[in-house]
């Protein structure tokens, strides 16, 4: 492939399509910036879909490595856009599907706690396409419909993102939401979600962005066609056909500025192998045979290689070399049996065999006086109950079964038998149509289902949760420490309230916007440092709460080591320099809950005192029970213990 060079999301030159991504002369990656690694991201994904296995293992250690740059990092956003190109990458590449299903779930449950919807939805989006390749496709619609449904009502654009980088992130969605769809064959539906996310994108996208988008459409039409075909609706086939061609022409202006690998000056139509069939499928003729005879040896997904397949097969039937064509889809028929990502194209590949071994249609389209009637008896579900004879979907000596005959060999036999295949075969039409419609009312129905759960849940996480950072909030924190000061259970617990050094000199120096923009990553890094089932609430305005039930003194001041250090760390951009003031205490026998906070936030004010970034203990004698240490602690990254000492 010839090398093309592409321009990186900031403006500079981004890596070569094809050159070795083990090349040394790669920049460290802790010295680029976040943009950087989500272009470079972008790029690689762009990569993976269309190039051979070899390079796509390469590109997934590649983002494994940019994944464990962004977990360093800390950005919650990142960290999720991260997730995603790692799954998918694994998703596209045949055999790695299982390796997906872990990153999948962790993204789901990071932009669960970090309360990022518009990525929650792709995560939820990316698990149906991972239960399709699975073949659970009723497990698929619920988690399409769980996407939708939070698509459906998601809030603004959050400030911090920007205008095009929210409608990037909203388009990607809803992408994966489209592909799902069309991979059900839910044609209808994809219809709607491809639609909107070409209004997300409509004034910002970039051309590898218009690309994509008019390369899913034409995929979606194609399949579309070929399965309106199936149920003997030709003239609407060939609409779907003819709109499909007319798309392929302009994808030509914005592929030559995608990020798509490609050959330079070389048009699209001749290097995408569905552009290609788009124009063959609208107008069979041989004039397309040489090009898809090149493409079908071109990388890409089984399911676009089964439309390359079709469309050359079409064409050389134009010419007479029906026994090629023959020769072809039995191949491809081979080669892509264990692909399990298109349901729908794979039992189009098989009738494109049975009609073209069976002979009933001299060309695709035109039907002969026999098959007339029965193409029209096919648009009735009823008339095919009442056995008026439809297309036949014929199972004959090409795909491996002999036609039966009777004890004399008759052909009168032979004829009845194929006519009583053609029955079933379109009585089976019909009942997989009316499935799809099937199909698409669950999808309305789940949809409906998980917006009216949502808004309810709404009122009631509204009622709980901090709405800046997603904590629970003051209400909830008072309730859950009176609850724990009661239980024998949760003894010992440590109690620490958090204060941020610095945070007035954020909001005076930059905005309240980025003041709130610090408080959600010091909220998240809080609960990313501290076990799973201690407790981080907002008390108010820069200050945390933190129950830790269970943690005697020594165990809470290494877990809140590791969160101060975790914020001391940040980087500048993320956290404007604040540091955290910590101060830890233990619960006395008999103590109130407004006690507790009161000898902890004495003991804040104590590491206030002491410079900030660090920890400070109660020196109430009392706390012995706890079994910790009581003083004053640093953070340097050391052992917490070794820096403790006497309060004076």
């Amino acid at each position: 492939m010839l090398l093309t060079c592409q321009e990186s999301p900031e403006g500079g030159v981004g890596r070569l399509h094809g050159e070795d991504f083990g090349d040394e002369r790669q920049p460290a990656l802790g010295d680029m910036s976040d943009a950087w690694v989500l272009g470079r991201a972008r790029e690689l994904i762009a990569t993976v879909q269309h190039t051979d296995r070899a390079e796509q293992l390469r590109v997934i250690k590649s983002l494994d490595e940019l994944l464990e740059e962004t977990r360093r990092r800390g950005e919650p956003v990142l960290v999720a856009q991260l997730l995603r190109a790692s799954g998918l990458a694994r998703l596209v590449t045949r055999g790695l599907s299982d390796e997906a299903e872990t990153l999948l779930d962790e993204m789901l449950t990071h932009t669960k706690r970090h309360g990022l919807t518009l990525l929650r939805a792709d995560a939820h989006a990316l698990r149906g396409r991972f239960l399709v390749l699975k073949q659970q496709e009723d497990a698929a619609i619920s988690e399409i419909a769980k996407a939708l449904a939070l698509l459906d009502d998601l809030p603004g654009p959050e400030v911090h993102l920007g205008r095009r980088a929210w409608d990037r992130l909203l388009s990607s969605a809803l992408n994966d939401c489209w592909i799902v769809l069309n991979q059900l064959g839910v044609y209808e539906a994809a219809e709607e979600v491809i639609a909107r996310a070409h209004q997300a994108i409509r004034d910002s996208a970039g051309p590898h962005e218009i690309t994509l988008q008019l390369m899913n459409r034409v995929k979606m039409l194609l399949g579309w066609g070929l399965r309106l075909e199936r149920v003997g609706r030709t003239e609407e086939a060939g609409e779907k056909f003819r709109t499909a061609a007319s798309i392929a022409i302009a994808v030509e202006a914005p592929f030559a500025e995608s990020l798509f690998p490609r050959k330079l000056g070389v048009p699209a139509v001749e290097q995408v192998g569905v552009l290609a069939a788009s124009l063959a499928l609208a107008a069979p003729s041989p004039a397309h045979t040489d090009r898809l005879r090149r493409l079908t040896g071109e990388q890409g997904y089984p399911h676009e290689k089964i439309l390359v397949v079709i469309a050359l097969a079409r064409c050389l039937v134009t010419e007479g070399r029906k026994d090629e064509a023959l020769r072809i889809l039995l191949q491809a028929r081979h080669t892509e049996a264990e692909d399990t990502s298109q349901p729908s194209m794979r039992l189009t590949l098989i009738r494109e065999l049975a009609v073209l071994s069976g002979g009933h249609r001299a060309e695709h389209g035109k039907e002969t006086p026999e098959t007339e009637k029965s193409e029209q008896s096919e648009k009735s579900p009823k008339a095919v109950e009442e056995g008026e004879a439809g297309e036949p979907e014929k199972k004959t000596a090409a795909d491996g079964v002999d036609a039966p005959r009777d004890e004399s060999g008759s052909v009168a036999s032979q004829h009845s038998h194929t006519e009583l295949l053609a029955h079933y075969a379109t009585a089976l039409e019909a009942e997989l149509w009316s499935m799809r419609e099937s199909q698409i009312a669950t999808l309305n129905t789940r949809r409906e289902h998980e917006r009216l759960s949502a808004e309810h849940g709404a009122v009631t996480q509204q009622a709980m949760q901090d709405p800046l950072t997603g904590l629970p909030n003051r209400r909830v924190l008072d309730e859950r420490l009176r609850t724990l000061v009661t239980s024998a259970s949760s003894e010992p617990l440590s109690v620490a309230l958090v204060d941020l050094d610095g945070f007035k000199d954020v909001n005076d120096q930059h905005s309240h916007a980025e003041g709130d923009a610090v408080l959600r990553v010091v909220a998240s890094t809080l609960r990313d440092a501290l076990r799973s089932d201690d407790i981080v609430a907002r008390y108010g305005g820069d200050e945390f709460v933190i129950l830790l039930p269970g943690a005697p003194m020594r165990a809470a001041t290494q877990a809140l080591t590791r969160a101060v250090n975790s914020v001391a760390s940040l980087p500048q951009h993320l956290s404007r320099g604040v540091t955290l003031s910590v101060g830890l205490v233990c619960l006395r026998t008999q103590e109130s809950a407004e006690e507790v906070l009161s000898r902890a936030d004495a003991a804040m004010y104590q590491a206030k005192r002491r410079g900030g970034n660090r920890i400070a203990s109660s020196p109430s004698s009392d706390d012995g029970s706890c079994g910790g240490e009581r003083g004053d602690t640093h953070s340097r990254g050391d052992d917490p213990t070794a820096n403790a000492a006497d309060h004076p």
